[in-house]
């Protein structure tokens, strides 16, 4: 007979990895080399128990590991820490680890974050106040401080906000509250002229600092690109969700990654091309994913778990990746699908060759490439033979290749 209680208990057991984690934690020296040969291998002995040793000093012993929404969480008497374990197939091992080198504080988290509560939303209330104001006039001064104000939304909706990630319902909405206040510009012939204002004045003021912070964005460049050109790695159209300066990019204040660039595909729904929270909703999860140069690959994961959407458990922070070594520069490509990685650490790539698939690994809420280039610790502007100018958040791209 189905028993849903029994179901229900074993959906909410903690993974396995747990308790090979913990009995890894509370082994002594020798007993972690043989409980973890291969990450011993990979770091160095000395470094990885310096590094557990460190754990332990801040979790105190002894511990305990559990799951949690924000991933593997190992607890002590002095504090908790958030951690990443991987198993070989049969249980006896740990394969890969990672724990975190500050203590956990817990998010409160549970499930999917708020689609309903975003800048969107916060802006269509602005957008259909402003729209109000500008019907209710009382001269053309007044009209054209609210047309003013109007544009400083669009400004920093289209150029910072990335709008085509929405559902289309949402921006056809904000569109068309602005189609509604251009069409009382009927009543402007009837309006006195009014007076210069202060809030005209700051309207316009407002206006020309978004205009030009957005360009200086946009144009952005950390005058260090990488040697040669690379081939864009993705075919078909696709949608820049970040990159660009610092006020279009997150990954800015990261030197490696400042000039890091996450690509998404498009579909009617925003990102999905259809409504629903399962990854094969999203238009960009599974596409191939080509390697842009030739280059050696020095690092490469496949078996990394995909993150449920709108949610981050602690991970690899790239996920499944492959990087590659051109000689000069070190690019990187990450958050693919498990599994998909068709490439070893070792081989040798072509410009062309399929590397794997686009997946939601890593620090990733939802399906999309990561992909920058480093030199020395310090990303490079990016620059390809099929696609001109600057990748800045919210650019459409569609790669022109020979022949297609």
């Amino acid at each position: 007979m189905h028993d849903p209680t029994s179901e229900a208990e074993r959906s909410s057991a903690p993974p396995p990895e747990a308790d090979t984690l913990m009995r890894f934690l509370g082994a002594d020296p020798a007993g972690r080399l043989r409980l973890a040969p291969g990450v011993a291998e990979a770091v160095g002995a000395d470094r990885m128990e310096r590094i557990v040793e460190a754990t332990l000093a801040r979790t105190g012993t002894p511990v305990t590991v559990t799951d949690s929404p924000d991933g593997l969480i190992v607890t002590g008497p002095q504090g908790s820490v958030r951690a990443w374990a991987r198993q070989t197939p049969d249980g006896a091992e740990i394969a890969g680890l990672l724990l975190e080198g500050v203590p956990y504080e817990p998010s409160g988290r549970r499930g999917h974050l708020p689609e309903t509560v975003t800048w969107l939303t916060y802006l269509l209330v602005l957008t259909l106040w402003n729209v109000l104001m500008i019907w209710t006039a009382a001269d053309r001064a007044s009209w054209c401080a609210g047309m003013a104000a109007l544009a400083v939304f669009f400004v920093f909706a289209e150029g910072r906000g990335a709008p085509a990630q929405q559902p289309r319902l949402r921006r056809h909405t904000v569109r068309a509250a602005a189609l509604t206040a251009l069409l009382s510009a009927y009543r402007l012939p009837t309006l006195p002229t009014g007076h210069f204002t202060p809030a005209l004045a700051t309207a316009l003021a407002l206006l020309a600092v978004g205009v030009c912070l957005l360009a200086m964005a946009r144009l952005h460049h950390w005058r260090t690109p990488v040697s040669q050109p690379l081939l864009f790695p993705l075919e078909g159209s696709w949608y820049v969700l970040q990159g660009g300066g610092g006020l279009l990019n997150h990954h800015a204040g990261f030197p490696e990654q400042r000039a890091a660039v996450d690509l998404v595909a498009l579909g009617p729904q925003g990102t999905r091309t259809r409504r629903g929270h399962d990854l094969t909703a999203y238009a960009a999860y599974g596409r191939p994913v080509l390697s842009p140069c030739r280059g050696r690959v020095i690092s490469a994961a496949t078996t990394i778990p995909d993150q449920h959407p709108g949610e981050i458990r602690y991970q690899p922070p790239y996920g499944n990746h492959v990087f590659l070594d051109t000689g000069r520069d070190i690019i990187k490509l990450a958050h693919l699908r498990p599994g998909s990685v068709a490439v070893r650490p070792g081989d040798e790539v072509e410009p062309g060759q399929l590397l794997g698939e686009v997946g939601n690994s890593g620090n990733s809420t939802e399906p999309h490439l990561h992909l920058h280039a480093e030199r020395d610790g310090l990303g490079l502007d990016l620059r390809f033979t099929d696609v001109r100018g600057r990748l800045y958040r919210g650019r459409r791209i569609t790669a022109d290749r020979p022949g297609g």
